[in-house]
Parts: structure tokens; C-alpha cells; sequence
């Protein structure tokens, strides 16, 4: 565990986490970190969370000690987000402290007691409530609902000028040496560019609208650190994860990065030779191009990077009258999270019938993706020349339409 000064008598406890699957669903390759911080005032607060406890007493004094903090006298417990991997410790930290109290928004103190039972004091918030810790140490509290549960709330600290945002402005990948933004190299910059699309489509896209709202509030606060509950601390230049995510909205409604991202899956190798003649066109036009072959890619992968292409290309053959399942799961997926007015272009081949592209026009319908689909291109058996012209004429149409997409 990672215990660390951001400032003046606030720490962050960090731990790296591997070989889970997020929210008992999404394939993180790359880990997660879980932030909660520490306030010290004449009374003490934890954020989101002491991470990490193994749920042995003695681990927690270990960890605290060395920030010079007891359990014992922890007086408050903020809970932004009730989330699990955010409030699951409580109920070990009970064993040895039984004289907190949660501060948290009414929605979130009914979950409380359906996760823990009523016998915990609670402090319910709303807009604008304050809490004096002493020695000038104030947090408020400022709800941002729907981010991603309807129980969510941002605390600020206004000496040190600290808005905890939980789940919001949170990144997957695990941290090495460096934790905060102005020491990151460009590699790990990059790295967590990806991570926190990963995150933000994996966990977050669905409530857009929710997140859109919640980075008009961010813009309320005077900001010197941005903290969040995984991912990269930002006290350089805060105002960079909040633009990241105002980007990742756009993203969402169909904007995208100068890149297509061909789903696809071949059953034998009839669909799979246009894919590779679709992708040299591409790269020959200095497109980058994300290869997504279901069903080898995880639903995090396909997601992320759907999320963040200006284009799609679906590729998919028929299969018993329908489109080739893994390639119409993942659709169904992308549509289920919300991914909306991507620009895109479907070809695949079939054989004695079709009706693959039947099944997606009811996957778009049914989920109200208003994608913007070019005409496809369907061949029987293998694609002959013909039917290859066409893909690249396609493929063009595809290239100079996306130039409105791109930011």
C-alpha cells in the first residue's frame, strides 16, 4: 500500500489491484488502483475508504501509523459512493471502532443500512453542508448524482483546495513509482490516456448525460487537486482530467480519434480475407486501425476502443440466418452502453442465406444507437474483385466522412 502526502494533512492510501474481473464484469489487464484519503484536523476523516484492508485489525494500525493516525480515533467515515470497492472495509473497520459516524447523501444512507445494518451513526448532506474538522480543515459536500450511481457525492476540502471525486475522473491501470500527474513520463501519460477510456466506457459511458453535469459542477470549485478514487492524482493541472472527460463525452456521442476500429470474426476465412484488404487500405491511407477479432478480444477492449474511434467497420458473416454471434454480442454490448452516432460501414460474406444484416439493424434499432451506417457489402463465399472495389470505395466514403468526427 502507497502512503501518501498530496498535502498538508491530507494523505492518499493507494493499493494496486490485479486478477479481478471489475464490477464482477469487466476484464482489466492492466489492474486498477483504489485511492481513499485521510484528513487530519482536530478531528480525522477518511474518504471513500481505508483500500487494502485485509479485513485484519492489525493491518489497518500498521498502515495508519505510519501517518500518524489511530483507528480509534477516526470520527468520520465519507462515504462519496457506496460502492463495494469503495465502502466494503466498513463493516471490519466496526470491530475496532465503534464511534464514527458516515457522512453521505440520503441516498446513499439507505444503502448503508441494506449493506450493514442500522446500527452505524449516519450524517445525511445535501448541497452545500460543511463539516469542520478544526486546525482550518472544512469539507462540503456537493452531490453529482447518477456518477455512476444515483448516490454519489463530491467533497472538497477548502484549505488545501481538494475536490475528492470518488468514481469520477477515475482511470483503470495500476500504478508503478508515480502517482501524480506532473510526474508522469509520456509513456505512462499514454498509458493512463487509454486506461482512463477503458474506465470511462467501461463503467461510466451509460450515464453521460449524469457525467456531463458533474463536469459543470467541477468548474464550480476553486481546484488545486483533483483526487479521485482510481487512477492518477492531478495537482499540476487539474483542469486536464476534467477536459479528458469532457472529451470521453464527446466521444460517446459519436466524435472519435483519427482511427477506425474493425470488429469483425470470420468463420472460415471467407469474411477474414476482406478484413485484411479493408486494413491495408487504411493503413495505406495513414489511418491508425484497431483489429478487434471476436471472439478472441475481451467486452473491455471492444468498448474502450469503440468508444474512441471516429469510424467503425463491423465485419461479420451470416450464421444460421443471423450475424456471427460473438460480433453481434459485442454490438449488443456497445449498444447497451450507450456508444452512440458512431459512423460506420458493414460488410461480410454468407452462404446458402443470408440475414446478418437483419440482426444488426435490430440490435441498433432495439438499443437507439443513431449510428451512421454507409451502404454494406455482402458477397456469397469468397470475395471476388468486384465485391472488393466496392469495400475500397466504401472504405473511402468512410475516410472523408470521419474528418467531421475527429477531435
Amino acid at each position: 500500500m502507497k502512503k501518501i502526502k498530496i498535502t498538508n494533512d491530507v494523505y492518499m492510501l493507494s493499493i494496486n489491484v490485479s486478477d479481478i474481473l471489475f464490477e464482477g464484469i469487466w476484464d482489466i489487464a492492466n489492474g486498477v488502483t483504489l485511492n481513499s484519503y485521510i484528513v487530519k484536523g482536530e478531528k480525522t476523516a477518511i474518504i471513500d475508504g481505508v483500500v487494502g484492508w485485509d479485513g485484519v485489525p492489525e493491518s489497518l494500525y500498521e498502515n495508519l501509523s505510519e501517518i500518524d493516525v489511530d483507528p480509534k480515533d477516526i470520527d468520520y467515515l465519507i462515504v462519496n459512493h457506496m460502492e463495494p470497492d469503495h465502502s466494503g472495509w466498513i463493516e471490519n473497520f466496526k470491530k475496532i471502532n465503534d464511534n464514527f459516524t458516515i457522512v453521505c447523501t440520503d441516498k446513499a444512507a439507505k444503502l448503508v443500512d441494506a449493506f450493514y445494518g442500522n446500527s452505524i451513526k449516519i450524517q445525511v448532506v445535501k448541497e452545500g453542508d460543511t463539516l469542520d474538522l478544526g486546525n482550518g480543515k472544512v469539507l462540503s459536500f456537493h452531490p453529482v448524482p447518477n456518477v455512476h450511481w444515483p448516490d454519489t457525492m463530491y467533497t472538497y476540502e477548502r484549505d488545501s483546495k481538494v475536490l475528492f471525486t470518488c468514481d469520477m475522473y477515475g482511470a483503470f491501470g495500476k500504478f508503478d513509482d508515480h502517482v501524480f500527474d506532473d510526474e508522469l513520463t509520456e509513456e505512462e501519460v499514454e498509458f493512463f490516456e487509454f486506461e482512463g477510456i477503458r474506465y470511462f466506457s467501461n463503467v461510466m459511458n451509460t450515464f453521460t448525460p449524469a457525467l456531463k453535469r458533474a463536469i459543470a459542477k467541477s468548474k464550480e470549485f476553486d481546484i488545486n487537486v483533483i483526487a479521485p478514487g482510481h487512477g492518477p492524482v492531478y495537482r499540476n493541472n487539474p483542469n486536464k482530467i476534467i477536459d479528458d472527460y469532457t472529451r470521453f463525452a464527446q466521444y460517446s456521442e459519436g466524435a472519435g480519434k483519427d482511427e477506425v476500429t474493425i470488429l469483425w470474426g470470420s468463420m472460415y476465412g471467407m469474411t477474414g480475407k476482406a478484413v485484411e484488404f479493408a486494413k491495408g487500405i487504411l493503413e495505406r491511407e495513414g489511418i491508425k486501425v484497431n483489429m478487434l477479432e471476436m471472439p478472441y478480444k475481451s467486452e473491455s477492449e471492444v468498448v474502450a476502443n469503440v468508444l474512441k474511434s471516429a469510424a467503425i467497420i463491423i465485419a461479420a458473416p451470416t450464421y444460421e440466418y443471423k450475424m456471427f454471434p460473438p460480433v453481434a454480442a459485442a454490438i449488443d454490448e456497445i449498444g447497451r452502453k450507450k456508444i452512440l452516432g458512431k459512423l460506420a460501414f458493414r460488410f461480410g460474406s454468407y452462404g446458402w442465406s443470408g440475414g446478418a444484416e437483419k440482426e444488426l439493424a435490430e440490435i441498433v434499432e432495439k438499443n437507439k444507437m443513431k449510428w451512421d451506417f454507409l451502404e454494406s457489402v455482402e458477397f456469397e463465399g469468397a470475395p471476388r474483385e468486384e465485391d472488393l472495389a466496392k469495400i475500397e470505395a466504401r472504405i473511402m466514403d468512410l475516410i472523408e466522412k470521419m474528418k467531421e468526427k475527429v477531435i
